[in-house]
């Protein structure tokens, strides 16, 4: 069958919801929110013993009780209001617990993990292929998101499969197809949507979100598609036979400024395994089946400008000549209205740069809004990172969304260009709890043309520059959080620099080795240092890091990255998880931390920039996920 598109602090509550109640009580509306349930769970406790925890919601009684029970029995003898864990020094791993709202009969089980500390969800790895070079590739479990998609209130989770032949935009060579799988918490598969082979496998590809874009309970799955995507019902989109990639050729390759080289002595780029033909579509599917709902042709075009175009003219605009960065592709969740989700899809950064959102409402697929700096030359062009990030900058109940080194306001705009150009890494939270609204830090690799600037540390309002650190070259990794207890705000630290600094830009020491994720794992406020495979804490005093776990077994994803599958917080109390796949793919495994907290805070996900943290963490390079709130040592704790 063929689908044709339609062408058209301790012991303290905290709300992590308030960041936008002032602005929605102005403007009268309400986001939507997410549906959950307790997400209740168990692993072994540090010391012995089994820890269980579980999910606080908006929506509860500040001095809402709970009791647990271990095999029917009450475990705890005092209601439970001042945490949402509980150590149980006799609990074993195999062990049936349930947590139970005191004034409630109603219980929810607890999901327990297994004695290596994580939940462990089986993977049925798609078998490998040829391309038609002859090259042969298997199968590795990839990046993934989040969301609820049968309105269970429990997640699933949506995984990408990416070939080991998949590609970066620089390079030539065919790929297999990447494929997105959909399973449940335990373990069973939803289903399995192929993109096909006229979309290239690789980190700047394919993107894609996981949200419920209509508000009926139940998550959709975005992504860009092409001829040849087969839904998770075998139905084809577009033409089932069309194969637009390149079978050879070349075109002037680039240099770093995204000028196509044309004097004598100029390199080539091979244009094998490209895509610079055909039609280009963003598909809607189903959460609950992966039956495609709607799709309408991708925008914009990679050159609409020329009836019969050639590969140069196709990708010139987007700087350069052969395909690379016009396939540089970004995706987020914004909320433009301030109440309901819209889809952002962005291209290219390196030179031309495009923004495009879309809604899903009542069945229908529509584009809202479409930015385009038309050219390399515009204030805004040039300025995107390999990520984005989505928060209500100027607090008006509306989402903009910072595209590295801009921002665009809720109504496709250009908010602001601060001219730093492009970077590999970014955050963006309260960093500074003394000043008011957010900030962004980020690092850049064209001191060049920046007027020699590695990191900045930026208003989030307005692209004020706040401070910053020089460079002479690429700083190609970065981070922002609270590390250290002694200095209000987040620290922050790139590469290229041995300097950590403090909220402030002032040196206040020897920065960390780990330099890619944090996570909220041991119970304190501050944050842990997540490499690879191993979460460890910094020791402010001795100024180096000790492991907090090692995941034996298991790997990470993207190479030098080293990003998780995901990290956030999907079950249990505040804290996160962190999902990674096992070295043989066989198997996903999210790790749940061992450590007791008396702290009680509601769930991260019902806080907007945290929940549309997650949505986005799978775009290129994954960065993990801040809130829209200063979460750190010495926060202050918001009436709620």
């Amino acid at each position: 069958m063929t689908l044709r598109p339609t062408l058209v602090a301790a012991n303290a509550l905290i709300l992590a919801t308030m960041v936008c109640s002032n602005a929605l009580a102005q403007t009268g509306t309400g986001r939507q929110q997410e549906d959950l349930d307790r997400g209740a769970v168990a692993a072994p406790a540090a010391n012995g013993g089994m820890l269980v925890s579980w999910r606080l919601r908006a929506s509860d009684a500040p001095d809402l009780a709970f009791d647990v029970y271990r095999n029917g029995q009450k475990v705890n003898v005092d209601p439970i209001t001042t945490s949402t864990n509980l150590v149980d020094p006799n609990g074993q791993p195999n062990d049936t617990y349930d947590v139970r709202i005191v004034s409630e009969a109603r219980s929810e089980k607890v999901q327990s993990a297994r004695a290596g500390g994580y939940l462990s969800i089986p993977l049925m790895q798609p078998p490998g292929g040829t391309t038609p070079a002859g090259e042969a590739y298997t199968y590795t479990a990839n990046d993934g998101s989040v969301g609820d998609l049968d309105g269970d209130g429990r997640y699933e989770i949506v995984l990408k499969w990416d070939p080991t032949t998949s590609k970066d935009n620089a390079f030539s060579g065919y790929s297999g197809s990447a494929l997105l799988d959909a399973y449940t918490l335990d373990g069973r598969r939803l289903w399995r949507i192929d993109l096909g082979p006229n979309v290239r496998a690789g980190a700047h590809y394919t993107q894609f979100l996981v949200f419920d874009f209509d508000g009926d309970g139940r998550s959709e799955v975005v992504a860009k598609t092409a001829d040849g995507t087969v839904d998770g019902e075998g139905v084809i989109i577009g033409d089932a036979a069309a194969d637009w990639r390149e079978r050879g050729g070349e075109a002037p390759q680039s240099d770093r400024t995204g000028a196509a080289v044309r004097a004598d002595g100029s390199r080539y780029a091979d244009l094998t395994g490209r895509i610079l033909n055909g039609p280009e579509f963003l598909t809607v599917f189903d959460g609950r089946t992966g039956r495609a709902l709607a799709t309408e042709p991708f925008t914009p075009a990679r050159d609409p400008e020329h009836a019969n175009p050639t590969a140069e003219q196709r990708t010139a605009r987007w700087g350069d000549a052969y395909g690379n960065r016009s396939d540089r592709y970004l995706a987020g969740v914004a909320f433009l209205d301030g109440a309901r989700p819209s889809i952002i899809m962005g291209r290219g950064y390196y030179a031309r740069t495009t923004v495009a959102a879309w809604d899903w409402r009542d069945g229908r697929l529509a584009q809202r809004w479409m930015f385009d700096t038309g050219s390399a030359d515009d204030a805004f062009s040039g300025q995107g990172n390999h990520q984005l990030s989505v928060a209500d900058l100027d607090e008006d109940g509306r989402d903009e969304i910072v595209y590295g080194s801009m921002a665009i306001d809720d109504d496709g705009r250009g908010l602001w260009s601060a001219r730093l150009f492009h970077g590999d890494a970014m955050h963006l939270s309260d960093l500074d709890p003394s000043r008011p609204g957010l900030e962004k830090f980020g690092v850049h690799e064209s001191p060049g043309r920046n007027g020699g600037i590695g990191s900045a540390m930026l208003d989030a309002r307005t692209g004020e520059i706040l401070w910053s650190t020089p460079a002479d070259r690429d700083t190609g990794r970065g981070v922002a959080m609270d590390i250290d207890p002694r200095h209000p705000g987040a620290e922050a630290w790139a590469s290229g620099s041995d300097i950590l600094y403090d909220v402030k830009g002032q040196p206040i020491g020897r920065r960390p080795r780990q330099q890619n994720f944090g996570i909220w794992w041991d119970g304190d406020l501050l944050r842990e240092l997540l490499d690879g495979t191993t979460i460890s804490k910094w020791n402010w005093d001795t100024q180096d890091a000790s492991p907090l776990l090692t995941a034996t077994g298991a790997a990470s994803n993207n190479g030098t990255k080293a990003n998780p599958v995901l990290s956030a917080d999907i079950l249990g109390d505040w804290r996160e998880e962190l999902i990674l796949r096992a070295e043989d793919n066989s198997e996903l495994r999210i790790y749940l931390t061992p450590h007791p907290t008396d702290i009680r805070m509601i769930t991260l996900m019902s806080d907007p920039v945290y929940r549309l943290a997650v949505a986005w963490q799978n775009t290129a390079y994954n960065q993990p996920p801040h809130t829209g709130f200063y979460l750190g040592d010495g926060m202050a704790l918001p009436a709620r």
